[in-house]
């Protein structure tokens, strides 16, 4: 979903995903697993439980966090509340690291957008 100026007031919930902000030339991703988004008259508010900018994530500890969920549900989880945080710890690997494939702009750092 894009958000436009004059965009008509809006509350969604927010699936696990990427989230491009952009102020005037400046673009940053960030990394978001669930929450909501308020639309109003002037401004966009965005509330959840984690937010990682695509520019600061680490490749190396999502990969190794990925390798562990992915040997913990081959060996065999014993009960349904570990299974279903090793699934998490799957999807949440998986989405930053797909994030960093697809948004990061290489070893240069954009500048901070700020109001």
């Amino acid at each position: 979903m894009e958000i436009l100026p004059r965009h008509a007031p809006l509350l969604t919930q927010l699936q696990a995903g990427v989230v491009r902000l952009r102020l005037r030339e400046q673009e940053e991703y960030f990394t978001v697993f669930g929450g909501v988004a308020e639309v109003a008259a002037e401004s966009v508010t965005i509330l959840t439980d984690a937010a990682e900018n695509v520019e600061e994530i680490d490749v190396e500890r999502a990969e190794a966090a990925r390798q562990r969920a992915e040997r913990r549900l081959a060996e065999g989880i014993p009960d349904e509340d570990t299974y279903l945080r090793m699934r998490a710890a799957l999807r949440r690997a998986d989405l930053r690291l797909q994030a960093v494939k697809r948004y990061r702009h290489g070893p240069r750092r954009p500048g901070r957008i700020s109001s």
